[in-house]
């Protein structure tokens, strides 16, 4: 994607015509803006040590009603594009550049339905919250398994691949968001075989996406290593592999919450100890990765890269490791989890008001939803080195 250049505002949709016409070049990539907005209310609101700072559940509360007015509306206009603008939605399912954000779709419904339950219940009701979550959560779950095996196999089938690319991971790391989100609704489920039947399918999900992420990661460093660094544009979405990372490092210590009471007491225990013998040397990996990531995005910064729309990858693959670190805080008992989890939550906060900034700036530019010559909304991989 192009650097966002000053151009003349869009014209106001007043006709629907019009209104269809501004969403032709609207792909699924804006869903991470939903996911991205939902993760800094999740995140906050269970901090560990500062989870009840004056005004923080508020304004958490405040995040999630703003990630769910974005997915209603993405929703709207997404519907519009399918309906009107069908040749264009082929075109993005056939491109290997635009098809594996269609897994942002599953997560941003999964992120918003237990923002629900985490903080929504505060203004709409734990009735409301419960009823909402169960239907967003069994909409993304299907979608997300669904695209976890339709993209792959339109990789296979259908696109030409020019070079491996992190976003590759966004469809199959769907089913880990279902595999870390569904133990919310446990409690609110008749006790036996419903609990446990859910708790399983969300541990089978889990091991769903972590096998596909270990069969894809080794081909996005192998890319980088022969294929030099990424273009300035696609750079950010290196931050994408920190999603199945602290993602599952979450789904490990929500498992071990929830199976106390659910399962046996062998595989409870096991529960336990897994949370913290999986989630502690993954987290020290995907550190590991968030430095070798941002040095690489220091570095296309300096040559010069400029938003684009990959900027919000800043926001949800580092959410999931604040939580993913909460829940090895509470484990342990380790202050140095602790911390860590309130430094990349203020990391998450600034990308976020950074990302959305630049976003509401293209938007009123209208730089952000013009066709391929004005600024594309994802750019095609290439296998060039860039020195």
């Amino acid at each position: 994607m192009a650097t966002l250049a000053p151009s003349r505002p869009a014209p106001l949709a007043t006709t629907p015509g019009v209104r269809a016409a501004a969403v032709r070049h609207l792909g699924p990539n804006w869903y991470a803006s939903v996911m991205g907005t939902a993760i800094v209310a999740n995140a906050g609101a269970t901090l560990p040590g500062v989870a009840d700072a004056p005004g923080l559940r508020t304004a958490c509360t405040a995040a999630w009603a703003l990630s769910l007015a974005l997915l209603l509306t993405l929703l709207t206009a997404r519907a519009l594009h399918w309906v009107h603008h069908r040749d264009r939605a082929r075109e993005h399912l056939l491109d290997p550049a635009v098809a594996p954000f269609y897994g942002c779709l599953a997560m941003a419904l999964l992120a918003v339905g237990a923002g629900a339950l985490i903080v929504g219940q505060d203004w709409i009701g734990p009735t409301a919250a419960i009823a909402l979550d169960t239907v967003l959560f069994t909409a993304g779950t299907v979608i997300g398994l669904a695209a976890a095996v339709t993209i792959p196999y339109l990789m296979v089938v259908h696109h030409k691949i020019e070079g491996a690319s992190p976003v590759w991971l966004l469809p199959v790391v769907a089913p880990m968001v279902s595999a870390a989100v569904g133990p919310l609704l446990l409690p609110h489920l008749p006790a036996g075989q419903p609990q446990q039947t859910l708790l399983i399918a969300c541990y089978a999900m889990f091991g769903i996406s972590l096998l596909a992420t270990l069969v894809m990661l080794p081909l996005v460093f192998g890319r980088l290593v022969t294929g030099g660094p990424l273009p300035l544009a696609l750079t950010p979405t290196l931050f994408l592999v920190l999603g199945p990372l602290g993602q599952s490092t979450t789904a490990a210590n929500k498992f071990a919450d929830a199976a106390q009471g659910v399962l046996p007491a062998p595989y409870a225990h096991g529960f336990a100890a897994f949370a913290v013998l999986y989630g502690v040397p993954v987290m020290g990996f995907a550190l590991l990765w968030l430095a070798f990531a941002g040095a690489l995005v220091l570095r296309a910064r300096r040559q010069g890269m400029g938003f684009a729309m990959t900027w919000w990858a800043f926001t949800f693959p580092i959410g999931t490791c604040v939580t993913g670190a909460e829940g090895l805080a509470q484990h342990t008992g380790l202050a140095a989890f602790r911390w860590l989890a309130i430094a990349l939550y203020v990391f998450l906060v600034a990308a976020w008001l950074v990302a959305g900034f630049h976003t509401l700036r293209g938007l009123f530019r209208g730089a952000l939803l013009a066709g391929p010559g004005r600024g594309s909304v994802a750019p095609r991989p290439v296998t060039a080195r860039t020195t």
